[in-house]
């Protein structure tokens, strides 16, 4: 896989309900990149993951995930990407592991790889002690944690996240933060939606602001206050003033 090719490339991308909740968005994300989407409640940040992950029909546009065409051969690049919501759904009769296992056998992921992998995924998301206990019992912390080591399970290229630290107290969040730094280093892209914009601005590379439908504006954070002539503000001020011209205009 070639390091200059985009994770993801959308381009025109559209969707309708009562109203437009997408609006003609263009978005690239950088092979290897931690790329965190911040936006307001309602400005169109899940729908647009949830068309690019393949579980929402755009209206117009077209979603390439490395360079295969989503919407032409979704099988194809749902074989390349992993998506969590932020409310999972996971098969409470089973023990973490045996979901694990299962998921991964979807995938056509060897038996005894399958196993190693999904043991060491919960061991680094601090559910050790928990491997033999069925899932019904589980907090929603400890579902979302499940979902997530469920969704690397396959190790994909691209990780796609939605609020993905929703329900997590500081130490679980600690885990799924060091586990998705972990695979960005180890080459893996992710794009993760988050209301903690704190989160965004320790660890993103780049971050997209989203409003009405549309990117506002994106780049590092430093690039982010040169645009907005805010040399030493945080992330948080500069949100507020992009979704305040935005709201105006």
């Amino acid at each position: 896989m070639k390091s200059e090719q985009s994770a993801l490339q959308v381009r025109g991308l559209t969707k309708r309900f009562d109203r437009l909740a997408v609006d003609a968005l263009d978005l690239t994300v950088r092979s290897g990149e931690f790329y965190a989407l911040v936006g307001p409640n309602g400005a169109g940040k899940t729908t647009t993951l949830r068309m690019v992950a393949g579980l929402l029909r755009p209206d117009a546009g077209s979603v390439a995930i490395f360079g295969i065409d989503a919407l032409g051969e979704p099988v194809a690049a749902k074989q390349m990407m992993a998506w969590v919501s932020d409310e999972p759904m996971i098969y409470d009769k089973l023990t973490p592991l045996e979901y694990l296992e299962f998921v991964a056998g979807l995938w056509g992921v060897d038996p005894q790889v399958a196993h190693q992998s999904a043991r060491d995924l919960l061991v680094s998301l601090g559910l050790e002690p928990h491997l033999g206990e069925r899932c019904e019992g589980f907090s929603k912390g400890m579902r979302q944690k499940v979902a997530l080591a469920g969704a690397l399970v396959h190790d994909p290229h691209l990780i796609i996240l939605d609020e993905p630290l929703t329900g997590l107290d500081a130490v679980s969040a600690r885990h799924v933060k060091g586990l998705l730094g972990d695979r960005v280093r180890a080459g893996s892209t992710v794009i993760m939606t988050t209301h903690i914009l704190e989160v965004a601005e320790r660890m993103a590379d780049r971050i997209g602001v989203i409003a009405a439908g549309r990117l506002v504006a994106e780049g590092t954070l430093a690039e982010l206050r040169q645009q907005n002539g805010r040399s030493d503000t945080s992330l948080e001020d500069l949100f507020i003033a992009l979704v305040d011209v935005e709201a105006a205009a």
